[in-house]
């Protein structure tokens, strides 16, 4: 069995965060050199028992091959940390993914990218605005990234799918399913389109709510900058604005209708400073 069983296996601690992560690799250098070691080897180094139990767990290391052989089969390919594939915007954020699992074309990841996010329950307004907004990106050879989310999210890839562009879509579960189910068909559009899907989960990995938060870092941190389409007063987009402030990412806030639940958190970014967009021509002028 080659090193690929090993970061499968890293990839799988579920309890251990991306920074935890990261920092076992900076003592250890790669997974390979923790997969044996014993709880006492662990304990000597230093490591806390917390995080040691759960690198000892047995279950972590069921079924390495069988993984292996799955996503072979399936054309899901894994790019480490280490690998020259790996996108350099996404190395520089807080807490990288030590792992990503792609279906696709995965050499796009290290181009020129912009997020488009926004809400699930968004107004034609907003679906509009997604699209026409991806679609012109897309002329100008910009990926679009995006969440496959219901709503902005799947106007945002539909949107560069029709200008035949390329888009990226991170998502919160393993690559052996898609979440929306309603979004199977623009999942595989996406891949067809020379587009690709990117997630750090395992295959297997259902889609629960905790995935979502980490997933939206992914997204803020792939990209050149995040343009929020619509977004209600608490939402997941909120989140992944957040991430992007942390990662230095220009934020792009295009204005909606006061009255309208779904642009106040738009509006509300546009107060604090995040650039009013209402043309494409806004960003191109940044980013070309």
């Amino acid at each position: 069995m080659n090193d690929l069983k090993y970061w499968i296996w890293f990839s799988r601690l579920e309890n251990l965060t991306p920074k935890n992560l990261v920092k076992l690799l900076k003592r250890f250098e790669n997974p390979k050199n923790i997969f044996n070691k014993t709880k006492q080897q662990l304990l000597l180094e230093g490591i806390k028992e917390k995080i040691v139990e759960e690198i000892i767990n047995p279950k972590y290391k069921e079924n390495l091959n069988n993984y292996i052989k799955y996503m072979q089969k399936n054309n899901i390919d894994i790019i480490t940390i280490y690998d020259n594939e790996y996108p350099y915007n996404l190395k520089q954020i807080y807490d990288p993914p030590i792992v990503l699992y792609t279906k696709g074309n995965k050499q796009i990841l290290k181009q020129k990218g912009l997020a488009i996010i926004g809400c699930r329950l968004c107004t034609t307004y907003g679906k509009n605005i997604a699209k026409k907004l991806a679609y012109n990106l897309s002329l100008n050879n910009i990926n679009i990234i995006s969440g496959l989310a219901k709503g902005i999210d799947s106007f945002a890839h539909i949107g560069a799918l029709q200008a035949k562009g390329k888009t990226i879509a991170v998502v919160g579960c393993g690559l052996d399913s898609v979440y929306p189910k309603e979004n199977t068909q623009l999942f595989n559009e996406i891949i067809k389109s020379n587009g690709v899907i990117v997630s750090e989960y395992i295959v297997g990995t259902k889609p629960i709510a905790n995935n979502f938060p980490r997933r939206n870092r992914i997204i803020s941190g792939l990209s050149d900058g995040i343009i929020v389409v619509e977004a209600r007063q608490k939402s997941g987009t909120l989140i992944t604005t957040d991430f992007a402030l942390e990662q230095g990412k220009e934020i792009y806030a295009v204005p909606g209708n006061i009255n309208s639940s779904s642009s106040y958190g738009t509006n509300e970014l546009i107060k604090q400073g995040a650039k009013v967009l209402t043309k494409v021509e806004d960003i191109l002028e940044d980013l070309l």
